[in-house]
């Protein structure tokens, strides 16, 4: 549960403090909130909960409700002490108004409301007001029901008490302005996956998420009684794990409560995941530094002092100790210093110190502790080692030097000749076939085509030095010019836009995902800075007399069939004509075989990119004119992570979970 807070801290009117006016947040929405597409819609909603977090943190909450309700309305509300309402002595108006209506007023900012905090009360809720249409704010405190309402954070009338209570919480309810926002569409899921951390952070909260926005309500909770330790089970619930017991430590230094779990498992990737004030910081920082540092430093002296390193020998590097590791650090902090509004990394120094002490004496004493437990992670990293040693000796391998141009290049690319990357593009591609289609059709000046033999190895299933006996990666390798593993470097990249073109059928789909695996497993960079695109093929030619027209989907195609049939027609019978072959062109698209013709119209369903000739593979495919290509992004490399693990791991059971639960929800099935 929630620790007990002081009975001394004051919340009240004079604990708000003011610091500056609102008008910027609507010139400048992105500053406070990173943008105004989806990440900062749903920022909006983090901003809210995190004050109400803050109250369960000081210990006053132990409940949070989440509603998504129709026409766009959001609220959240908790049982802690209600936002103050008397008069604040600097704005001689109501701390609940000044709070609401003034950027930079909040119990944050001094006194004693909050030891630490991660939403900025009043920076968040008052962002939140500016950027809402209509903002509600209901507040239950000393025996009271008080209310304010805002419309583009002007309030409508002053606080005023409606009724009796005898509870305590706060209560907001808005609504984004759309005028801001490019689209308002809340992501269930993505709220879900957000608030489940947030409840694994602190113990014993009860986070509820209501969605009212269809006929039959959903509904969700969570409360983890265990913590980051529960935390720990949920990441690595696909892996087997090599530690019976987990290490935890939850200590005080400095005052900074410092909170962290490990455990290795059997595979090789790594899972860190840091937090500020219950703040995810992605990027990490000095905490996720400072834990790094006492894990390195601590195992190798463990090692060492009981022979597991000769003297000779080289100690650990840190990927060597974090291979295989899933690791969650929790700092709280009184004044955080994140780097930009979305806090994506922590700058404070001292947190490095706080971690990095509290875990290397922890760890210490685990490790004598549990001695099975150190032997099972001390030959980790002696297996990461002999892995690393024979990796390093196959990209020696890999990546000779040329006579000319640093590289040599596999005999199967056929380059651009551009040397500019910005402009240079290179087209992996399935097939001897579609790469000499692909070879032909090309602008050679700019475009490069490298094909591919067959599948790929799966690399979520292999070691580094194991996946560069491949010849097909290693082609690939080389050909992007980047190295890999520690050497590395998304900046000699030699194409800016990698393009996957594999055909439109199952093995397609195959190729493509163990080539995402890769990219993301290796060569993370690549996707962060959108330098990877996947092609769109068509699916049909549809031809009627000299008019050749390309459908990338089955809606598409029948669109195309229903206006060539206009065309053909006369007037009189247009309107007849476009009734019966729209009736015609919904057919399924697997009752429609290539070749078929429909009232003069040719229809071609393409198997394959082989199928094309060059100058058709060009205008469809490659021409930046006419092409589609979809950009690859990692909205959520966490999730990423998981799902790559389930679906591409060695496990049978979690895949096989995921597809049964999903296979009512299957839009496109290859039979």
């Amino acid at each position: 549960m929630p620790k007990e807070a002081k009975k001394e801290s004051s919340y009240s009117a004079k604990d708000i403090f003011v610091l500056e006016g609102l008008e910027p947040v609507r010139k400048r929405p992105g500053m406070y909130i990173g943008s105004t597409g989806p990440e900062g819609l749903h920022h909006l909603i983090w901003e809210v909960v995190d004050n109400s977090i803050d109250e369960a943190m000081a210990g006053y909450a132990k409940n949070i409700r989440v509603e998504l309700l129709p026409d766009n309305v959001i609220s959240v509300t908790d049982d802690g002490r209600g936002i103050p309402v008397d008069i604040h002595p600097k704005t001689k108006k109501s701390a609940l108004e000044t709070a609401l209506c003034t950027l930079h007023a909040g119990g944050k900012f001094g006194g004693d409301s909050y030891k630490v905090s991660g939403g900025l009360h009043g920076v968040g809720v008052s962002v939140v007001n500016a950027l809402s249409t209509s903002l509600k704010a209901e507040v239950h405190k000393d025996g009271g029901i008080y209310t304010q309402e805002y419309k583009i954070g002007v309030p409508q009338y002053a606080v005023k008490k409606v009724g009796k209570a005898d509870d305590t919480g706060t209560k907001i309810t808005f609504r984004a302005d759309a005028s801001i926002f490019t689209e308002i569409k809340y992501d269930r899921k993505k709220i879900i996956d957000h608030l489940r951390q947030q409840a694994f952070l602190v113990k014993g909260l009860r986070i509820e998420i209501i969605d009212q926005r269809e006929e039959v309500p959903f509904y969700y909770a969570f409360c983890f009684e265990g913590g980051i330790i529960s935390f720990l089970k949920y990441l690595n619930e696909y892996n087997d794990q090599i530690q019976d017991e987990p290490f935890y430590v939850d200590k005080e230094y400095d005052g900074m409560p410092v909170e962290a779990a490990f455990v290795y498992n059997d595979d090789t990737e790594t899972q860190e995941l840091s937090f500020a004030n219950n703040i995810y910081t992605p990027d990490g920082g000095m905490h996720l530094t400072g834990f790094r540092s006492a894990l390195t430093r601590v195992l190798n002296d463990y090692a060492r002092e009981n022979g597991y390193i000769k003297e000779k020998e080289e100690n650990f590097t840190g990927d060597d100790v974090r291979e295989g590791l899933v690791a969650v650090v929790s700092l709280k902090l009184r004044e955080p210093q994140f780097e930009g509004q979305t806090k994506a990394r922590l700058g404070n120094p001292p947190a490095r110190s706080a971690v990095e002490s509290v875990v290397s004496e922890a760890l210490k004493e685990f490790l004598q502790r549990h001695s099975s437990e150190a032997k099972a992670i001390v030959s980790k990293a002696l297996l990461a080692v002999k892995a690393r040693k024979a990796a390093k000796a196959a990209k020696e391998t890999v990546l000779r030097k040329g006579p000319f141009e640093g590289l040599t290049l596999p005999g199967k690319l056929a380059d651009c000749t551009s040397r500019d990357a910005a402009e240079s593009e290179l087209f992996i591609v399935e097939g001897d076939s579609a790469g000499g289609s692909g070879k032909q059709g090309r602008d050679r000046r700019y475009q490069a085509i490298l094909p591919l033999r067959g599948k790929i190895l799966n690399v979520e299933k292999a070691r580094l030095d194991k996946m560069l006996a491949n010849n097909e990666i290693k082609s690939l390798v080389i050909a992007l010019g980047t190295a890999i593993g520690n050497d590395f470097s998304v900046d000699k990249i030699r194409y800016h836009k990698v393009v996957i073109m594999t055909d439109a059928d199952v093995d397609g789909a195959h190729i493509c995902t163990l080539l995402l695996t890769l990219f993301f497993r290796y060569f993370r960079s690549i996707i962060e800075n959108g330098f990877l695109y996947i092609a769109q093929p068509p699916l049909y030619q549809i031809k009627s007399g000299k008019d050749i027209r390309y459908a990338y989907s089955d809606d598409e195609k029948d669109t195309i069939i229903a206006e060539m049939q206009k065309l053909k027609g006369d007037r009189k019978k247009e309107k007849a004509d476009a009734k019966k072959i729209t009736n015609e062109s919904t057919r399924d698209a697997e009752e429609i075989t290539e070749g078929e013709t429909i009232k003069g119209i040719n229809i071609q369903r393409y198997k394959g990119l082989g199928e094309m000739n060059p100058e058709q593979l060009w205008e469809t495919t490659m021409n930046p004119a006419t092409r589609i290509l979809k950009k690859v992004n990692i909205d959520d490399a966490q999730e990423a992570d998981r799902l790559f693990d389930i679906l591409m791991g060695e496990k049978v059971a979690p895949r096989k979970h995921f597809i049964q639960s999903r296979a009512t929800t299957v839009k496109n099935l290859d039979i």
